[in-house]
């Protein structure tokens, strides 16, 4: 996680005997005040960021399958969870953040197209109707027992897609790491007619009600001028 060059600390080696002690204790008391960040995900990466608070990046990889009958907020929030809980139980002395994104339409949960024919089902599937993006997100400090989670749902509306349109996206690259095979905060914008609740859970993190959280937790001295 880079304690040494982040935190200002020298290595044991570089101290005196008497020393090191109290440098494990540094240690963990700036670690019971580390946020990190449970995904590979750029978007959430750049969304935190955002908030102008200092954070590791720690990505949780878990086989995302959905459950037979399992509904699109279940398995978002279920996802998220287990993201936070791989990096929890290495580090139980610091917040980290777990977060799921998944699309629902007609009940089905589509997640990121493995393929040029899967991008183009799915913009097939979204062309000219409503669609739920659903995101999961858990905030949690194991040492302390804390846990924290919550779903937020934005309904988003595409516009009827022409096949050129739909071709033209596919080849941009664009789909082929996103949730449902588009990017509200890239070229894909050009489809979404309009939205219906929180912007930036659509790109892949509520930021609203994460910060919210962060500030009642105090994990942060965020909005601190």
């Amino acid at each position: 996680m880079g304690e040494h060059r982040r935190w200002g600390f020298r290595p044991p080696h570089r101290q005196r005997d008497g020393e090191i002690r109290v440098y494990l204790l540094d240690i963990l008391k700036n670690m019971s005040k580390r946020l990190i960040l449970a995904s590979s995900s750029p978007r959430r990466r750049e969304l935190l960021s955002s908030l102008g608070i200092d954070f590791d990046v720690l990505p949780a990889e878990l086989k995302e399958i959905p459950s037979p009958c399992e509904s699109p907020k279940d398995f978002a929030l279920r996802v998220a969870e287990g993201k936070a809980l791989l990096i929890g139980e290495r580090y139980p002395e610091c917040w980290v953040i777990g977060a799921d994104t998944v699309v629902a339409i007609g009940g089905e949960i589509l997640g990121k197209p493995r393929g040029k024919d899967e991008a183009k089902r799915m913009l097939h599937l979204l062309a000219g109707k409503e669609h739920l993006v659903i995101t999961g997100y858990v905030l949690l400090k194991l040492a302390e027992g804390e846990k924290r989670k919550g779903v937020e749902q934005t309904k988003v509306k595409i516009k009827p897609l022409e096949k050129e349109e739909i071709d033209w996206y596919i080849n941009t690259g664009e789909p082929f790491d996103k949730a449902g095979g588009y990017a509200i905060q890239g070229k894909g914008a050009f489809m979404v007619e309009w939205i219906d609740g929180s912007y930036t859970n659509v790109v892949g993190l509520p930021l609203c009600q994460l910060a919210e959280l962060i500030k009642d937790l105090k994990i942060t001295d965020i909005f601190k001028v």
